[in-house]
């Protein structure tokens, strides 16, 4: 927000070395100027009580994602309600815990109070005024602005007072919020007027405002910054408001502060441009590591399991050879039974035989043969009183108890540290 404040005076600039004096390829900031919620280039970016910055349009969608989960009973329709912002599961879990709290929607504002930052994943207080209690960063604007202009080079910006044809444009003017080639601006700004004093920049189509208003007090300009809070804040601020009794200080004093913190800040980190390089070789062998490493594990991983499935179908193998042959033993007991059984009916077997041996007359030869037939016939008599089956049928003793192999394979767990 000190940014967007008056220039400072030049004794600033004579603290920054020449290599902070020159400019910045665009292209190398690129990362810092994606909304973190949308993935694109920021629009009109709030920023954020956490210091984050997100885009205008994006901090209202995930505030009515908030309170669409109320009206909706947390249903998933709530994150299809826009296409440009990316809700996560995550954030998506914060919303519905969020907007339990009661959170009526407004056609206009959303009204809730918090909000899950994308950049931080924390839940960020805005405080009573909500959304209309966040300042715009247009520094961040000007920035990606200038990536845009880059990025479209080949297009001109023409002069807006040309007559047709229209000339290129070589400057734009933040007063009047036009584009002009240099015969237009001299005839527009004439020497010794008012309008010469008028800030210029080069081609832009970006015509930001040139001061900052009060959130609090929407008429007012800020004009100083409160130094509890840290943020501008304007003179009814101070005079009556919730900064009455914070110290604050003006807002040039505050421009020439921080950008002198920034400037030694950013000094201190080119001079550690080398021990960053050395932190991104040892995170790029890092990276190499992990992926071998990870390959290694799976591989050990794969081999483990072959192992045990291995011995599991030994064991599977074992265990159905072992009820195949008790299945065919019991069967040839149960088919001989059954066929003692048949030899009981008349004419059948036994009885039968034994009424062949009846009609013996000569009994020196119906003695032995008798006598054998006659034990047989008891045994045959005695089952008939007590007949027990010559095999079970269950095979109870073949069933696996595999509950605490199973909880031991259970207790199997692989949790990630990263």
């Amino acid at each position: 927000a000190a940014a967007a404040a008056e220039p400072a005076g030049g004794g600033g600039a004579g603290m920054e070395s020449d290599r902070l004096e020159s400019p910045v390829p665009i292209k190398s900031i690129e990362r810092e100027l994606i909304c973190p919620a949308c993935k694109e280039l920021f629009t009109h970016p709030l920023i954020l009580p956490c210091q984050h910055n997100v885009c205008h349009k994006c901090v209202k969608e995930i505030l009515f994602a908030f309170e669409d989960s109320v009206a909706d009973g947390g249903s998933e329709s709530s994150n299809q309600s826009s296409p440009r912002i990316r809700i996560s599961s995550s954030s998506m879990d914060r919303i519905d815990r969020i907007s339990r709290s009661g959170i009526k929607r407004n056609s206009l504002t959303p009204r809730s109070s918090l909000f899950p930052c994308p950049g931080c994943q924390r839940d960020i207080d805005l405080g009573e005024r909500g959304i209309n209690g966040l300042f715009r960063n247009l520094t961040l604007e000007t920035i990606v602005e200038r990536y845009r202009q880059a990025a479209r080079a080949a297009i001109a910006i023409m002069c807006d007072f040309c007559k047709p044809p229209p000339q290129e444009s070589t400057k734009s003017c933040m007063d009047c919020s036009a584009s002009y080639c240099n015969e237009c601006f001299k005839i527009h700004h004439p020497w010794g007027t008012v309008k010469a004093q008028h800030e210029y920049v080069a081609p832009t189509t970006n015509f930001r405002p040139k001061i900052l208003m009060c959130p609090e007090h929407e008429m007012e300009r800020v004009n100083m910054y409160c130094e509890i809070c840290r943020r501008p804040v304007c003179h009814l601020c101070k005079l009556g408001g919730c900064h009455a009794n914070h110290r604050v200080t003006t807002m040039n004093t505050a421009y020439k502060t921080l950008k002198e913190k920034l400037s030694k800040d950013i000094e201190y980190l080119i001079s550690k441009e080398s021990q960053v390089k050395a932190h991104i070789t040892q995170l790029d062998q890092l990276l190499k590591e992990t992926e071998c490493n990870s390959e290694r594990a799976k591989k050990e991983a794969f081999q483990s399991f072959e192992k045990l499935s291995h011995v599991l179908e030994e064991k599977k193998s074992a265990a159905l050879k072992a009820i195949e042959a008790s299945k065919n033993l019991r069967l040839e007991k149960l088919q001989t039974q059954v066929e003692e059984y048949q030899g009981l009916l008349e004419n059948n077997g036994l009885v039968g035989y034994a009424q062949e041996v009846l009609k013996e007359t000569d009994p020196s030869c119906f003695v032995p043969t008798a006598k054998q037939l006659h034990v047989r016939i008891q045994k045959a008599t005695e089952s008939l009183k007590s007949f027990t089956p010559a095999a079970e049928t269950t095979f109870e003793d073949f069933v696996v108890d595999i509950g605490k192999q199973e909880m031991i394979l259970g207790d199997l767990s692989f949790h990630s540290n990263g």
